[in-house]
C-alpha cells in the first residue's frame, strides 16, 4: 500500500516517533522531501517551484484544504514562485508516520 493511499491515524502526545529504519524506508518513497532538524525537532520539508505567485498561492490553498480534511496541519510558506511545505507532528515533537502519508498526499496535488 502506498503512503498516499493511507489515512492519518489519530495521534496524541506520547505516540512513537518514527524509528531510523522507518525513516529510511519512508524516504525511499519520498525522494523529493528532506528531513530537517529545527530546534531539535525532526521535520519533513519540500520546496515546490511555480512560474508565479498565483500558481504558488493556488497550490498552497490545495495543501491547506488537504490538511484540514485530514486534520493534520503543516507549515506552509508561500513566496513568489515557490511554496515550502513542512510536515511534523506537534504533539510528539517530531516525525510520525502521518507526516510521511501527508507528504505523499501533498505530492499528488501537483
Amino acid at each position: 500500500m502506498t503512503l498516499a493511499s493511507q489515512e492519518c491515524e489519530a495521534c496524541k502526545a506520547g505516540a512513537p516517533k518514527v524509528s531510523d529504519d522507518e525513516l529510511n524506508a519512508f524516504m525511499k518513497q519520498l525522494p523529493d522531501w528532506t528531513p530537517v532538524a529545527r530546534d531539535g525537532v525532526l521535520q519533513l520539508e519540500r520546496v515546490f517551484k511555480f512560474k508565479n505567485f498565483k500558481q504558488a498561492w493556488a497550490f498552497g490553498n490545495k495543501v491547506a484544504e488537504l490538511a484540514e480534511a485530514e486534520f493534520h496541519h503543516p507549515g506552509i510558506l508561500m513566496e513568489w514562485g515557490q511554496v515550502t511545505v513542512t510536515w511534523w507532528t506537534h504533539a510528539i515533537g517530531g516525525l510520525h508516520k502521518n507526516d510521511f502519508v501527508m507528504a505523499a498526499k501533498t505530492d499528488t496535488l501537483l
